[in-house]
């Protein structure tokens, strides 16, 4: 316990110390040369803020979504020598179900089509 007691001090007092440090050494000189974009040299040829997709956006965090509930059901097989293995087959169908229903509706709300 008193091992566990010193890392945890130790973690926060470090992290605490770096956190006050980061605010005072920087030193913020911003000019013309320091704002503006490199391309190789050449001065911007457009803009350096290009939109992007919104569709695609939606995707990424559906696949984030998805992948978080694929890394949540990973330790299932594991669940099987716990106490009460149908307590965790419970949790694990209800997370399926409400993700299911969550894809169900975004794909009858169209989130999914690529075309409009």
């Amino acid at each position: 316990m008193n091992l566990i007691m010193t890392i945890l001090f130790i973690a926060v007092a470090l992290s605490s110390v770096l956190a006050i440090v980061s605010f005072w050494l920087p030193q913020m000189n911003p000019d013309a040369e320091k704002l503006s974009p490199y391309e190789c040299g050449f001065d911007p040829l457009g803009s350096a803020r290009l939109p992007f997709s919104l569709r695609f956006f939606l995707v990424a965090i559906l696949f984030l979504l998805f992948d978080l509930e694929i890394a949540l059901l990973l330790p299932l097989p594991w669940g099987d020598q716990l106490h009460s293995p149908t307590e965790t087959l419970f949790w694990a169908a209800t997370v399926l179900i409400l993700l299911t229903l969550g894809l169900i509706y975004e794909w009858t709300q169209g989130g999914l089509e690529w075309a409009e």
